[in-house]
C-alpha cells in the first residue's frame, strides 16, 4: 500500500517527538508500505520571524507572505525542519530524501490573492519525482513550498500540499498526524468514521471550524480525486500509526460514502 503521512510542525518541534515519529514511520515502511511524508513548520516559522523582528499576520488562517516570509520559509521549513526530519528518519534506519514542491516542478501553485502576498494555491502535482524516489527505495520528505513556471516561490498550506500530492500519485491512504484526538462532534467527543456528506454537514453546522474545517474540506477533495481513505490521527500518541493501519479504532477515518 502507498501511504502519504502529513506531519504538523508542532509534532516536529521537540526532538523526542520527531525521533519517535521517525521510528514509527520506519516501522510502517518496514511492514511493506511505500511512504511519502509531507510536513509543515508554522510554529518554527513564527519563532524565526519573531527573532528577526518580523510580526506574522494571518488572513483566514493563512500567513501573509512577504519576501521576508518566503526567505524564512526556505530557511526554516524547507531547510532546518526538513533536514532535521530527514536526519531522524535516516537515524531510524529509513533512507529519506528531503525535497520541496519546487524540486522537479513537483507541485505547481498559483497566487491565491494579492492580500496574502506569495501564498500559493496548489493546482497540480507532477508525481513522477515521488514515484522515482519510491522505486529507488527512498522515502520522499516534502516541505510545503510550491512554485510555478515563471520561477515564483509560494508558501503553500501543508494540508493542501499533502492533499495535492496524495491525489497526484494517487495513494491509497492519506494520514494526517495532528495534535488533536481526531474530528470531534458537537459534544467534543471523537467521531470514528465519517463520509464526505458527514464532513460537509459538520462544516455547515459550525461544528468543524478553523483548522479542522480546512482539513475536512481538503479531505473531501482528496477522496473525490480517487484516494480511498483519509485518516485524522492523534500524532502525539505513541503507536497510533500502527493502530490505524491494523484496523484498530484510532482518530477519525473518512471515506467517500
Amino acid at each position: 500500500m502507498t501511504l502519504l503521512i502529513k506531519l504538523g510542525g508542532t509534532l516536529l518541534d521537540a526532538p523526542e517527538s520527531r525521533i519517535r515519529l521517525a521510528g514509527e514511520i520506519r516501522d510502517v515502511a518496514k511492514a511493506g508500505h511505500r511512504v511519502i511524508v509531507v510536513h509543515g513548520g508554522g510554529k518554527q516559522m513564527t519563532r524565526f520571524l519573531e527573532a528577526q523582528g518580523i510580526k506574522s499576520s494571518f488572513v483566514n488562517g493563512l500567513r501573509v507572505s512577504s519576501p521576508e516570509v518566503i526567505d524564512a520559509l526556505l530557511k526554516v521549513v524547507a531547510g532546518s525542519v526538513n533536514k532535521q526530519l530527514v536526519a531522524s528518519l535516516i537515524a531510524a534506519g529509513l533512507p529519506a530524501v528531503g525535497i520541496s514542491g519546487v524540486d522537479g516542478g513537483l507541485v505547481e501553485a498559483e497566487r491565491l490573492s494579492e492580500e496574502l502576498g506569495a501564498v500559493g494555491h496548489p493546482v497540480r502535482a507532477r508525481a513522477q519525482l515521488l514515484r522515482t524516489l519510491l522505486d529507488g527505495g527512498f522515502t520522499p520528505v516534502v516541505a510545503c513550498v510550491g512554485g510555478d513556471a515563471e520561477g515564483n516561490i509560494y508558501n503553500v498550506n501543508a494540508d493542501q500540499m499533502a492533499c495535492i500530492c496524495a491525489a497526484g500519485m494517487p495513494v491509497e491512504q492519506l494520514l494526517f498526524l495532528t495534535d488533536v484526538e481526531g474530528v470531534l462532534d458537537a459534544a467534543k467527543q471523537p467521531l470514528r468514521s465519517l463520509t464526505i456528506a458527514d464532513c460537509r454537514k459538520l462544516i455547515a453546522d459550525g461544528v468543524a471550524a478553523g483548522g479542522m474545517q480546512a482539513k475536512l474540506e481538503a479531505a473531501c477533495r482528496t477522496l473525490e480525486a480517487g484516494v480511498d481513505t483519509v485518516r485524522i490521527l492523534p500524532g502525539f500518541r505513541s503507536g497510533v500509526l500502527a493502530e490505524a493501519l491494523s484496523g484498530a479504532e484510532a482518530g477519525t477515518a473518512i471515506r467517500r460514502g
